[in-house]
């Protein structure tokens, strides 16, 4: 049973997590591999406004998608973005990534070999994940602007989506612990983060939900 009070802290950090940019138009929109194929359909969707026009999917393979995406996450979103219409000069894949700092590194250097002129980036992700993947690629790929996006949902879609309240909760709070520490490990830019947030935090680890806490 999850407390109404942990709901109200996992609200405050999903909130947190999203940049709340607006998208616009980019040179390239890049999309995060996962487990989620939302994200594919996302970045088609925003390929189709007029956003970019040229999609990037990158990912390898992880402990969560080896089954469903036997071929790689970016070789599935874009089949997936194949499936949708979209032209296949219009995407470009990555498929050696293992972690978001892989992601926009590897990402850069296939766009660079292909021999695309980038000044901005429509960066796509998981809800949860935007705040990650904009400090990461702040870091690692600093001369371009970088436009967050993800599938618009609420918190409570997003827990029917994956089934489990506990896990979710699970991923938000590992997410932030990211955010707070990777800064110092060179991994991505630091970011302001609010008392509120902060509080957030705190309470949920104290409640139990650390399953996706890395060692600091």
């Amino acid at each position: 049973m999850i407390s109404a009070r942990a709901w109200e802290d996992a609200q405050t950090i999903w909130d947190y997590h999203q940049m709340h940019h607006e998208p616009r138009p980019c040179s390239v929109a890049v999309g995060l591999g996962s487990h989620d194929l939302g994200v594919a359909d996302t970045t088609v969707g925003l390929y189709r406004r007029g956003m970019a026009p040229l999609i990037l999917f990158t990912g390898s393979t992880s402990p969560t998608t080896r089954e469903r995406m036997p071929r790689g996450e970016a070789v599935h979103y874009r089949e997936r973005a194949l499936e949708l219409g979209v032209p296949d000069s219009a995407v470009l894949v990555e498929p050696n990534a293992r972690n978001t700092g892989e992601n926009i590194r590897f990402s850069r250097a296939v766009l660079e070999e292909q021999g695309v002129d980038v000044k901005s980036v429509l960066l796509v992700s998981k809800p949860y994940e935007e705040r990650r993947a904009y400090a990461t690629a702040r870091k690692l790929w600093p001369d371009v602007e970088i436009v967050s996006a993800s599938t618009p949902m609420t918190l409570t879609d997003y827990v029917d989506s994956i089934g489990d309240a506990r896990l979710v909760i699970d991923m938000l709070v590992g997410a932030l612990q990211r955010l707070l520490i990777y800064p110092e490990q060179g991994f991505m830019v630091a970011l302001p983060v609010p008392d509120d947030v902060m509080g957030a935090y705190d309470r949920l680890r104290e409640e139990g939900f650390t399953s996706r806490l890395v060692a600091s």
